[in-house]
């Protein structure tokens, strides 16, 4: 039995189709990662092109989708480091600054974080939670949204987060414990507030 060439072995692809076939969920990924639609579209373009002349160099391995993702995955990542590099990143606060913002000079909470009532794995399936969390989210300063998004969307660790960002270890889990004490009081005020009424 004569083995098939590489090229054989390989998913023939369409790229003429990839448009209508991937450019929804493409965008619904760089949009839920940079927060503004008009970079979402042009990572999605910049995508597209790479995979085009990248095309001859797919093995097949995964599907055409899970290959376009990955290169996405490393334009938004290029794209962080990009603005990281082009805008200073401002000052981030202490951690007594940080105290100063949640809690009084005891120690004791300004505002005690609510009870969630909610079973968290539910709101996942929501389409209105999602839609408060992307605000929440958009809310945050560039800077710790840039941060939250890359630890909780895209799994970095905080080693990653520092080159991507350039910042230091410490100045990430500072932007890491900011970012998600906002959320959480943001999540507080816009969704659970409202479900207790």
């Amino acid at each position: 039995m004569a083995s098939k060439s590489k090229k054989e072995d390989r998913p023939t692809m369409d790229p003429e189709s990839w448009v209508d076939q991937y450019g929804d969920y493409l965008f619904g990924y760089a949009l839920s990662r940079t927060g503004d639609p008009t970079i979402a579209e042009d990572l999605v373009q910049e995508t597209f092109l790479a995979g085009l002349r990248a095309q001859e160099g797919f093995e097949g391995r995964s599907s055409v989708r899970t290959w376009l993702v990955a290169i996405l995955k490393n334009k938004i990542v290029d794209n962080l480091r990009k603005m990281s590099r082009e805008k200073p990143v401002e000052d981030v606060e202490t951690m007594a600054d940080l105290e100063k913002e949640f809690f009084h000079e005891k120690g004791e909470w300004r505002l005690k974080p609510a009870e969630w009532e909610v079973n968290p794995s539910r709101l996942v399936e929501r389409k209105e939670f999602w839609k408060i969390f992307t605000d929440c989210l958009a809310e945050l300063p560039k800077n710790l949204s840039s941060a939250l998004r890359l630890r909780e969307m895209e799994g970095m660790g905080c080693e990653e987060i520092c080159k991507v960002m350039s910042i230091s270890a410490s100045n990430c889990w500072v932007m890491l414990y900011r970012a998600r004490m906002r959320m959480r009081r943001c999540l507080e005020i816009n969704w659970f507030g409202e479900e207790e009424t």
